[in-house]
């Protein structure tokens, strides 16, 4: 082991007083970007294996340092490695252990480069690999709705306006909706990680390095696509880190709204779905409670995300460049918002795995409110010529017979129909039925059976 100068910070030299015991703890950032060891790790061998090809270290310190570094990566997986708060950070923590393990020549690691490349390239690996595990349980997700949805195709409920009966509509493609939402939010992950591929890594501390890099060469072993092309912007690039937070909270809010239609579904006043006992939680006093705690979970952790966009982006609206110590706060920020988020995918898979439709009382709902009125006034258009507005006009005043008499719209007589329009025939009828209303929506993207088949069919390919 060397003898212990390197027990001080690295800036020893310059700055001659020990830092304070309160700002050594509020410069820390360890118990954070700890997470980061592995990217830490990865991404400093690839930089002393091009440091060698260069020719700027040699062969003996190349593999002294690898050696090391995959020492110290073994010691952190069992748990038998030190953090040091007063070592600031997991770049400094892994660079002293080195200087312990393999004596100064470790001093080589940091050769044509600054920290400010080494953490944005670090965390740009790791919030890759996020992105691929968000997108992996977000593909799940997607599945199980898919399952629900082709065991309730013909299963009739009401849309809603308003949180009003509006028209009849299939559960399968009411469901299928936050399909799209989710495709979405996969979408918004995907284009993400063209933003992650530019590799930070080379352009030291803002101005790059008078040093014969190659950082094409890093670029390709760490698995990014091209080196980023400006030194300065590459040290006080966020974006990177707002688009993950925008995608997750976008996501976040996507699950707040289903788990939001749940409670109210699941509500005495509405009944129209079930929870599985796997999914609730009692009352403290009153024993008859079943309560839908984990989707109000679901509802109000999407304000945690919101909160940690909401802050980085305050953290950089007045920023000048290039780097400063502000910027932090970006790790704790995306790790919180990463594991709330993965949780609340996983939570919601779950819940979906065990709820079941209340199919009667959907029907039940469906049938009151007057919801194939929209039906009657397009069959007025199609079938007697008239314009939308003076059908509207004529279906308005049949609703209020309707709801004069007590009657649903299929109950009315003919003979009653026929004193408001005279033109009207037994053929009428049909439309009060709810499987014809729901299936007569047959344009793209409607709500008909053979709509949804079409779709649940594409979805299984995609």
């Amino acid at each position: 082991m060397a003898k212990n100068k390197n027990n001080q910070t690295i800036w020893k030299t310059r700055i001659k007083k020990k830092s304070s015991a309160l700002f050594e703890k509020i410069g820390s950032s360890i118990e954070i970007d700890k997470n980061l060891y592995k990217q830490d790790i990865e991404g400093s061998i690839a930089h002393v294996e091009m440091l060698f090809r260069q020719k700027i270290i040699s062969f003996k310190i190349k593999n002294k340092i690898i050696y090391g570094l995959n020492k110290i990566e073994n010691e952190i997986k069992k748990k038998k490695f030190i953090f040091n708060d007063s070592y600031e950070d997991i770049h400094i923590n892994i660079e002293k252990r080195l200087f312990e393990i393999i004596g100064d020549e470790a001093g080589y690691i940091h050769t044509a480069r600054s920290r400010n490349d080494q953490v944005i390239t670090d965390f740009k690996i790791w919030m890759r690999l996020a992105t691929n595990d968000i997108n992996k349980k977000l593909e799940n997700l997607i599945k199980t709705i898919l399952k629900i949805a082709q065991k309730n195709v013909e299963t009739i409920m009401p849309g809603f306006t308003h949180l009003k009966n509006a028209q009849p509509v299939s559960f399968a493609h009411y469901m299928m909706a936050y399909i799209e939402m989710f495709k979405r939010d996969k979408s918004r992950f995907n284009n993400n990680l063209e933003n992650l591929s530019e590799n930070p890594l080379g352009v030291a501390a803002l101005t790059g390095t008078s040093f014969n890099i190659d950082r094409n060469f890093t670029t390709k072993k760490l698995g990014f696509k091209k080196p980023t092309n400006n030194s300065i912007d590459t040290v006080a690039d966020r974006d990177f880190v707002l688009d993950f937070l925008y995608a997750s909270s976008v996501c976040s809010l996507h699950i707040s709204r289903i788990a939001e239609e749940l409670i109210i579904w699941n509500s005495d006043g509405f009944g129209l779905i079930n929870l599985s006992d796997k999914i609730v939680t009692g009352s403290s006093i009153m024993p008859q409670k079943k309560n839908p705690d984990l989707l109000e979970y679901l509802r109000g952790k999407s304000g945690n995300s919101f909160g940690n966009l909401f802050s980085m982006l305050t953290i950089l609206k007045g920023l000048p460049l290039s780097y400063f110590k502000d910027l932090q706060d970006d790790k704790e920020l995306v790790f919180k918002t990463n594991k709330i988020l993965q949780n609340s995918i996983s939570i919601l898979n779950e819940v979906l795995n065990n709820f079941s439709p209340n199919k009667k009382k959907m029907l039940e709902l469906a049938e009151t409110g007057y919801i194939t009125a929209t039906d009657l006034a397009d069959f007025l258009v199609k079938n007697h010529k008239m314009s939308f507005r003076k059908a509207y006009e004529i279906t308005a005043s049949i609703v209020n017979l309707a709801e004069k008499k007590k009657k649903k719209l299929h109950e009315l007589d003919l003979n009653d129909l026929k004193k408001i329009e005279p033109m009207l025939t037994s053929d009428v009828i049909k439309v009060f039925d709810l499987k014809c209303s729901v299936n007569s929506k047959k344009s793209f993207g409607g709500t008909s059976f053979a709509n949804i088949k079409k779709m649940i069919t594409k979805y299984k390919k995609e």
